[in-house]
């Protein structure tokens, strides 16, 4: 069928082949780790963060009044600005949310 230095050429080949599969494959391998390494810290600050989030929660409202008993009491602007900020907020959503939408966006030809 096929002569000898034939085959031998293409047990060479496959040989070489997959010596270059092979290095390919660790430096896939290592690309994929250098990649997933942000991933990971990720992952960490998320599961400390549900571990953490319903003491945060607990702890901001009072943090929250002490933070404004001992800073906005000396800075009136300030104290005005933090007093009125979260009705502004509210009443400024209330009005984005009561506005007819642009032409274009609710269609999706925007």
């Amino acid at each position: 069928m096929y002569p000898a230095q034939e085959l031998r050429f293409l047990s060479e080949r496959k040989a070489s082949l997959k010596a270059v599969i092979a290095v390919r494959r660790l430096q896939c391998a290592e690309a994929a780790h250098r990649v997933a390494r942000p991933l990971e810290w990720l992952d960490r600050v998320a599961a400390f963060w549900r571990r953490v989030s319903p003491i945060v929660q607990i702890s901001a409202l009072p943090l929250g009044f002490l933070v404004k008993k001992v800073f906005f009491r000396k800075h009136r602007i300030l104290g005005s600005v933090a007093k009125w900020t979260p009705m502004v907020i509210s009443a400024l959503r209330g009005l984005g949310a009561a506005a007819p939408p642009r032409r274009g966006v609710a269609d999706g030809r925007g």
